[in-house]
């Protein structure tokens, strides 16, 4: 089981999340997220993530960002991905190849599955990340989100906390979970102890 902390700012919140064994950290670069990290100040950070050792893949979060906007940032913060979350055409992610992973919100089981099969196929996990699950509602969202995790490996997102992971989990039996306002104290501020909560039940 994979592990995504996203919406990092600080080199505090990234060794927390590393030391407590998550294997992807998230850097969101669209302007209006609450989480949202300048090109300049995650490549320092990266650099200094780096020069410690840190294994986990780091990855690139946009919202209809240019192909060349994208691949300058992932060139210049030394990312290893780019998560598309917004409304990007399969041929961006063709463009980025193994680089990039689509973000998909479907609406029903027929629009998941046509999203998914649009996707370039990528050699590499994940496949896509699918913010569909939510907590309560299984029968609905993470019914969709089950269906996708038996054909592809899949990052399940969506109302993820502490409490939940474990049975989102044990449903979905996804690749990887991705968590941001879960495991925070206050807006882009990471709690220590909520983290690694997350990353214990997910991973146990």
């Amino acid at each position: 089981m994979k592990v995504k902390i996203c919406g990092i700012t600080t080199l505090e919140d990234a060794l927390g999340a590393v030391d407590a064994g998550a294997d992807l950290l998230g850097f969101n670069f669209y302007a209006g997220s609450p989480r949202y990290i300048q090109p300049d100040a995650c490549a320092r950070l990266v650099a200094a993530l780096l020069a410690r050792g840190c294994q986990a893949q780091l990855v690139g979060v946009f919202v209809n960002s240019g192909l060349i906007e994208i691949e300058s940032i992932l060139n210049r913060c030394g990312l290893d991905l780019a998560q598309l979350c917004g409304d990007e055409p399969p041929e961006l992610l063709k463009a980025l190849g193994d680089r990039g992973i689509k973000a998909l919100r479907p609406a029903d089981a027929a629009a998941l599955e046509s999203a998914l099969q649009q996707l370039p196929p990528r050699l590499l996990p994940p496949a896509a990340l699918i913010d569909a699950y939510q907590p309560g509602a299984f029968g609905g969202t993470g019914q969709k989100a089950t269906s996708a995790a038996r054909l592809q490996p899949i990052l399940l997102a969506g109302g993820l906390t502490p409490e939940n992971v474990a049975s989102a989990v044990e449903q979905v039996s996804p690749w990887g979970v991705d968590v941001a306002s879960g495991v925070e104290s206050g807006p882009a501020k990471k709690d220590p102890a909520r983290v690694a909560a997350f990353i214990r039940a997910a991973k146990g």
